[in-house]
């Protein structure tokens, strides 16, 4: 299993069809998860998908459509019948309050979990660890929708052919690393800048700087496109995405790998997605999402000078 990789739970938008469960996401990130956007029936794809309440460490909702937060109240339900042993946080915009606390207390059950509520209610950051900070960035839809962005700290890669040219080995490898030089050798001779990963979550949305600042540079984007370019009046209206709209805003942000998700019940083909991505420009690696996929990060990268 990877380490960090995406488990696709449903792509769905507005309603599940035969073959797409509503939304639900689940990024795998070291020994952490963090579940996006939670639709109905989001307990039963974890389930098929081999996803326990325990992998849940964070859960992050963009907006309080159906599709995207129905799933919620059985997730919780979840957690607490499992007693994760750990502390689970939610992140939400903070002006659907009142529809995560109808969520979080749908029904009875015994609450054996500490539950931290942490609303959104501007751009910045949410949350910063030794592996990762979390950002959010607001959106264009109907109703009040946050984008996310997993940033990981710039790192450095110890390179084995330049230890070995130089005799290092064994405890002087922890040395090294740690004092910055040893016996004349430098750090930089022996190593090389790390490029951190970068993993952004863009939902409902109509194109705006916030798509483009949540795609920046990332390693990783996934990214709703719930209609094909010939609905692009539609998609405005509703706002939402294009396939198109989306690949070029990933190409002129510099993802290296998309995943397209979230589409119409009209849609049967999934090959149209990817055309359309790719005639928009986008060349990089392209995932068109399916249900209990799994899709590992692409490795990291070196720094460029």
């Amino acid at each position: 299993m990877s380490a960090r990789e995406l488990v696709v739970l449903g792509t769905a938008s507005q309603v599940p069809t035969r073959h797409r469960n509503h939304n639900g996401y689940l990024l795998r990130w070291d020994g952490e998860g963090i579940l996006f956007d939670p639709g109905e029936g989001t307990q039963r794809q974890m389930l098929r998908a081999g996803v326990a309440a325990h992998d849940i460490n964070r859960i992050c909702v963009t907006h309080f459509h159906g599709d995207h937060s129905l799933g919620l109240a059985g997730v919780i339900q979840r957690i607490n019948l499992d007693r994760v042993p750990h502390p689970v946080t939610a992140h939400y915009p903070a002006s659907g309050q009142r529809f995560f606390d109808r969520l979080r207390y749908a029904t009875a059950y015994r609450e054996t979990v500490r539950l931290t509520e942490a609303p959104v209610a501007a751009d910045g950051p949410l949350a910063t660890g030794p592996s990762y900070s979390l950002d959010a960035v607001r959106l264009s839809h109907p109703v009040e929708s946050y984008g996310y962005r997993l940033t990981e700290p710039d790192g450095r890669r110890m390179l084995p052919a330049l230890l070995a040219e130089h005799g290092i080995k064994g405890p002087d490898v922890g040395r090294i690393q740690r004092d910055g030089q040893l016996g004349g050798v430098t750090l930089d001779q022996v190593s090389e800048e790390r490029r951190g990963q970068r993993f952004a979550f863009v939902m409902d949305t109509r194109l705006c700087d916030g798509v483009y600042a949540l795609a920046e540079g990332c390693d990783m984007l996934v990214i709703e496109s719930t209609f094909l370019d010939e609905e692009a009046l539609l998609a405005a209206e509703h706002g939402h995405l294009t396939a198109g709209q989306a690949a070029r805003a990933a190409h002129e942000a510099g993802v290296r790998h998309l995943v397209l998700t979230h589409f119409s019940q009209r849609y049967n083909d999934p090959e149209a997605f990817e055309r359309q991505a790719r005639a928009a420009g986008f060349d990089g690696e392209l995932t068109v999402a399916a249900d209990l996929l799994r899709v590992p990060l692409p490795k990291r990268r070196p720094l460029k000078p």
